[in-house]
């Protein structure tokens, strides 16, 4: 067993009180609740805008609090204030830091990382399920500082797929996989898949670290349709989608689907809070008529999409990539049909739990949607697929790390 962990908390910092999590996001959550509940002694690391901060167990527990909502942020301090005036989150990243430093057991500028890492017990291990800080100047001090360094990569999409990329983000993420291929001594993957992908990306920047392959768990809420909007029929056919709304999830095919099913057409819900998208398929889901068969939902909690993904004839999944793709798991292990790209990752993980169609054939995507709204509603005990679970994931990976 190592001597302690320090888990990376930067990127759950950043994001709280920013509306639904993220697919990253609950992997952080689970990794802190987690580890802040175990044996081995824990950690907590934050780059905040003031310097870097270092939390210790007692700290993270607090702080896995605040992440599930159980304890609130503190109102912002003044310096939280005034280094985020200009911040456009500026009320909810300044409360976050606030909270995040009053937990701290230790502080240090920028520059003096180092010297905040030799409060560490010696043969600590850093982990870090959130793509921050994973820079060269930041990998290189926990290195240097005698930490065993271990890295979670979720996908390489930007490089892969750079026409999927938020603008100017490809270079930025290229520089912290070099960073990771330079430091890293062990890389945790979630697919096959995905490490074959990964790890192609590696050898261009010159070094694969060793890796292993380790599903996420699957921990969606219980369905509660009492948390959804008013209006929302759970006996009529729908289908869902569910996801970030940006270009890798084809969305504006789905649109093209639905202009052209037969009349009536069933419902479509498309769940999601909007990330970055191309202006004409913002222009479309702005323009899509209140007593239409498409309606965007956005803010839901957990429940209630539960609710929503538990009663749809099917879940679709028109993406055009994936790194693990949890909506499909999660439909599947709530027992709902599942229609989906045909992405290697999918099929790894669902095998024949789900009708994959080809990302562009306008017609055979209508002709299965036509054809599984028209089938009647599995009332009663669903045949359940076996999701992975997160005791797999961490007997696995904190066996090592």
């Amino acid at each position: 067993m190592v001597p302690a962990r320090l888990l990376d908390l930067t990127r759950l910092v950043s994001r709280l009180g920013r509306g639904p999590m993220t697919g990253i996001d609950r992997v952080e959550c689970a990794y802190l609740t987690h580890l802040a509940s175990g044996e081995t002694p824990l950690f907590g690391l934050v780059r905040s805008a003031a310097g870097w901060l270092l939390l210790d167990q007692p700290g993270c527990a607090r702080f896995a609090q605040i992440v599930s909502g159980k304890v609130g942020l503190p109102p912002a301090d003044l310096l939280s204030r005034l280094l985020h005036r200009h911040d456009p989150v500026r009320p909810v990243r300044a409360r976050a830091e606030t909270a995040a430093r009053q937990l701290a057991i230790a502080r240090a500028a920028r520059p003096l990382l180092p010297r905040l890492l030799r409060r560490l017990p010696r043969g600590t291990s850093y982990l870090n399920v959130g793509h921050a800080n994973l820079s060269e100047k930041a990998l290189a001090s926990l290195s240097r500082a005698g930490l065993s360094v271990t890295v979670l990569i979720h996908d390489t999409i930007p490089l892969d797929h750079p026409q999927f990329a938020r603008p100017g983000t490809v270079e930025p993420f290229r520089a912290r996989l070099a960073a990771v291929s330079a430091h890293a001594n062990r890389i945790i993957h979630l697919t096959e898949a995905t490490r074959r992908l990964t790890e192609a990306q590696l050898a261009i920047l010159g070094r694969v670290p060793p890796g292993l392959v380790a599903p996420i768990g699957v921990d969606f809420a219980a369905p509660d349709p009492a948390l959804l909007p008013h209006g929302i029929d759970l006996s009529a056919p729908y289908f869902v989608t569910l996801g970030t709304i940006e270009p890798r999830k084809n969305y504006a095919f789905l649109l093209d689907v639905w202009a052209r099913l037969p009349t009536p057409a069933p419902r479509l819900y498309i769940v999601g809070n909007r990330g970055w998208a191309d202006a004409a398929l913002l222009v479309r889901l702005d323009a899509l008529p209140a007593d239409g068969p498409v309606r965007v939902l956005h803010g839901l909690p957990d429940g209630a999409v539960a609710a929503l993904v538990a009663q749809a004839r099917a879940l679709l999944a028109p993406s055009l990539a994936e790194g693990f793709g949890l909506p499909p798991v999660e439909a599947a292990s709530l027992g709902t049909p599942v229609i989906a790209t045909d992405l290697a990752v999918t099929r790894e993980l669902l095998g024949n739990k789900a009708v994959y169609l080809p990302a562009t054939d306008l017609y055979l995507w209508i002709e299965t949607i036509v054809r599984q709204a028209a089938l009647p509603r599995i009332d009663g005990e669903k045949t359940v697929w076996q999701a992975p679970t997160w005791d797999a994931h961490f007997k696995t990976v904190l066996s090592l790390a």
